[in-house]
């Protein structure tokens, strides 16, 4: 049987990973400075991830949620203690893209509207909403664009209240740094005007924090460098270091009730002791704090490159900006100077992703490397 061929694949064909390495099948190592999409934040095959998940393997693996499981509140407990966001709810489920379509069907439920307020080069999902309301004709298909989804730059205030006052927006949902869409950051004085509005007019904000999530920005959730209470927050990817883990919290102001979500993978044993051991390392090898230092020590250096046109994202969500497309520039860096990086819609933007334990030594080796690679492709 074929496989369906919708991924661009690189020859490389890893086998086995440490910490921020990968090593393939030819015994080549590979600098991981992507961590497959932001999802390794603690690190490749952390020794207290890995003995979690196999105590918990060893116990039980899988039950559904017509039944209790004690480690889900274990896991709302420990995510509002190192969020700060103990006035929430947490609802699971298995991926971000789940995470976004439960987010905006909950927000349709709580107001009794359906209209979306998205941002031009958004990327939510690629299911039904999620994707109607990700900025990108090319991956929705006609049964996506039934969806009332409406697009807006960021930071033209005037231009989202003309939106809202039309009365059918259910949500607006926003990163705080885009993913995907090449790391651009709404003001804070528009995400306060965001927060502003949808009290005013009776809408749910959603922040999504798939990517920007558990640390990753050197806050815990992105959006927190402001003091703001979304509606509703999606996480996933950083959330369980590999294992398929997903969540919203929904704000305490929102009533559940039986039937009105659901899934039946999402808060398992093994996802909730995945997602655990991700918070416990966080906190006992201080990678919060530690990914606003490595993303500083990054972005000074990176701004002493002239070829470098703009430094782009905080924490360990970054961006390098040039003025040419970096797909050749991306492949030199992967054959030639083995080093994982990402690409985003912005063709000239080279995203950096790293497990969140990464360290100076290891920025300063992809700055050599990054200069040897300029030179390989004449730049």
């Amino acid at each position: 049987m074929k496989l369906f061929d919708v991924y661009p694949l690189y020859d490389v064909v890893p086998t086995h990973a440490k910490d921020v390495y990968v090593y393939d099948d030819k015994g080549i190592k590979y600098l991981d400075l992507y961590g497959g999409h932001a999802v390794i934040s603690i690190g490749h095959g952390h020794k207290l991830y890995k003995d979690r998940l196999t105590k918990q393997l060893n116990e039980i693996g899988f039950y559904s949620n017509a039944v209790k499981n004690p480690l889900q509140q274990q896991l709302a407990d420990n995510i509002g203690k190192h969020s700060h966001c103990n006035d929430y709810q947490l609802f699971l489920c298995s991926s971000g893209a789940e995470a976004n379509e439960n987010a905006l069907k909950l927000a349709s439920f709580v107001t009794g509207k359906k209209r979306i307020i998205a941002f031009n080069n958004s990327f939510h999902g690629r299911t039904s909403a999620a994707v109607a309301a990700t900025d990108n004709l090319a991956i929705n298909a006609p049964l996506n664009l039934q969806q009332d989804v409406t697009f807006l730059p960021f930071n033209d205030e005037k231009l989202l209240e003309v939106e809202i006052k039309k009365g059918d927006v259910c949500a607006v949902i926003f990163e705080a740094i885009q993913g995907v869409g090449g790391l651009d950051e709404p003001s804070e004085e528009f995400i306060y005007s965001m927060d502003r509005l949808c009290k005013t007019y009776n809408i749910c904000l959603i922040a999504d924090e798939v990517q920007s999530g558990f640390s990753r920005s050197g806050t815990f959730f992105a959006y927190q460098k402001c003091s703001i209470k979304p509606n509703i927050i999606t996480m996933a990817k950083g959330m369980g270091n590999g294992f398929p883990v997903g969540g919203i919290l929904a704000h305490s102001s929102i009533e559940s009730k039986y039937g009105m979500l659901g899934t039946t993978f999402g808060g398992n044993h093994l996802a909730c002791s995945a997602s655990l051991a991700v918070l416990d390392v966080i906190k006992k090898e201080g990678l919060q704090e530690h990914a606003k230092k490595m993303g500083n020590y990054f972005i000074d250096f990176a701004q002493k490159i002239s070829s470098v046109k703009k430094v782009k994202g905080r924490g360990l969500m970054l961006g390098l900006e040039f003025d040419f497309p970096v797909g050749p520039l991306r492949k030199e860096l992967i054959y030639n100077q083995h080093i994982f990086t990402g690409g985003s819609s912005n063709k000239n933007l080279l995203r950096i992703l790293p497990p969140l334990t990464i360290q100076k030594k290891h920025f300063d080796i992809f700055f050599q490397k990054l200069e040897e690679a300029l030179k390989a492709i004449n730049v």
